[in-house]
């Protein structure tokens, strides 16, 4: 086969590497970009099996990579939503407190996303609770406008044909997985299973592989991916009128998800989680998928066992939750005690990257990092998506400054 030739070549296909490649190709429309993406169509697997939420920013620390980039990336998305035609809509959802014990942490989210500017912010009282969501029990809560839902593989979907129409020479390449790295005279020569391609600068949005790649391409990281896989449920049709739009409890802080919720996607269709259960294969949307590779080398890391020991007790709750359906139900009921066995059924899940240091840490924030002629997004969890069009933008902004780009 012979061997292709790009000015920067974009590893991995999700909305983080799409909508990077897009806001390089738009700074530097003279350049030819290359998008590689191992699977048959692009979003695959975390941007395709997400919530599908559009994120307001009100939960993260302020002056985070996660808050400026989630508010200014929402903004970007709608918009980019509205002049594309991808389907979305901002409908607003409330977090609602069920016990007294929450309030605290509630007001703290609060206050956080009036720090990190978010806009159609007001807390509420159980009468207004009950106006939006009649089935929804609640002692306070926070109305958040300005959120919403979008179909996140149609937005991946408009920036590969953009990239493709608008930029000539930049093509995005589908079953095309990156296998190996080799530097050659300042460039590097990337082996996939189509054929060699060859680049002077590489950016590497692999996701649930970003930590492979990065140590393949010799930059390396100090951090390793762990997999969690989110089980959800549906509504059924008798449950569908439980809820309208959007319910989120308020998050315990103890713990590193947001905790189980209701969603209504852009098809109409009500989802209920996710849970979040360790996984024994990366890319495993099954209960009982298995990869001794990916469960050898989980286990392998010293970071693992670490972040076990600190949240043993969650873990099992979760894992409970992942194979009971009463007991995943139990949770549900805690937002809509109403809510009955035959009002859910089983759905879909999908498995988040979730990056832990050494000790045993999550690390929450966003991490990107630039060596040589490479840039590697290391660690892009939720908000991620919301945030694409923004990370894009920081990773154009780091190349221009560590690659010298004109």
């Amino acid at each position: 086969m012979s061997t292709q030739s790009f000015d920067i070549v974009v590893v991995g296909g999700g909305c983080v590497g799409l909508a990077t490649a897009y806001k390089l190709n738009l700074k530097y429309p003279h350049l030819k970009i290359a998008v590689l993406e191992k699977e048959g169509r692009v979003s695959s697997h975390q941007t395709g099996r997400n919530s599908g939420v559009i994120h307001s920013g009100i939960y993260y620390k302020p002056g985070s990579y996660k808050a400026k980039n989630c508010v200014e990336g929402r903004r970007e998305l709608v918009a980019f939503a509205k002049e594309h035609g991808v389907k979305h809509d901002v409908c607003g959802k409330i977090i609602v407190a069920t016990h007294e014990s929450e309030l605290a942490h509630m007001n703290k989210v609060y206050n956080n996303g009036l720090a990190n500017g978010v806009e159609d912010l007001r807390l509420i009282g159980p009468e207004e609770i009950k106006e939006i969501e009649p089935y929804c029990e609640g002692i306070a809560g926070i109305w958040v406008g300005c959120t919403g839902i979008i179909d996140f593989v149609g937005f991946s979907q408009k920036l590969a044909e953009l990239i493709e129409a608008k930029f000539e020479g930049s093509k995005v390449f589908l079953n095309t997985e990156a296998k190996d790295f080799v530097k050659l005279d300042g460039k590097t020569i990337i082996k996939t299973n189509r054929g060699d391609f060859e680049t002077k600068f590489l950016v590497a949005c692999a996701g649930l592989q970003s930590d492979r790649v990065a140590r393949k391409e010799g930059t390396g990281t100090d951090s390793a991916i762990v997999g969690f896989r989110g089980d959800y449920y549906d509504l059924t049709e008798k449950g569908h009128q439980k809820v309208r739009n959007l319910i989120y409890p308020v998050p315990n802080p103890q713990f590193p998800f947001l905790g189980v919720h209701f969603t209504r996607m852009t098809s109409g269709e009500i989802e209920c989680g996710p849970n979040a259960v360790f996984v024994f294969k990366r890319e495993g949307y099954g209960k009982t998928d298995f990869s001794m590779k990916d469960t050898a080398e989980a286990f392998g890391y010293g970071g693992t066992w670490k972040f076990f020991g600190k949240h043993w007790r969650f873990g099992l709750d979760e894992y409970r939750g992942a194979f009971s359906k009463a007991y995943f139900l139990k949770r549900l009921q805690k937002l809509i005690p109403s809510l009955e066995m035959d009002d859910i059924t089983p759905g879909r899940a999908g498995v988040r990257a979730m990056a832990l240091s050494r000790e045993g840490n999550m690390i929450d924030d966003f991490k990107i990092e630039a060596k040589g002629n490479a840039i590697h997004v290391l660690n892009a969890p939720s908000p991620a998506a919301t945030a694409a069009l923004a990370i894009g933008k920081a990773v154009e902004e780091m190349a221009t400054e560590h690659f010298g780009l004109s």
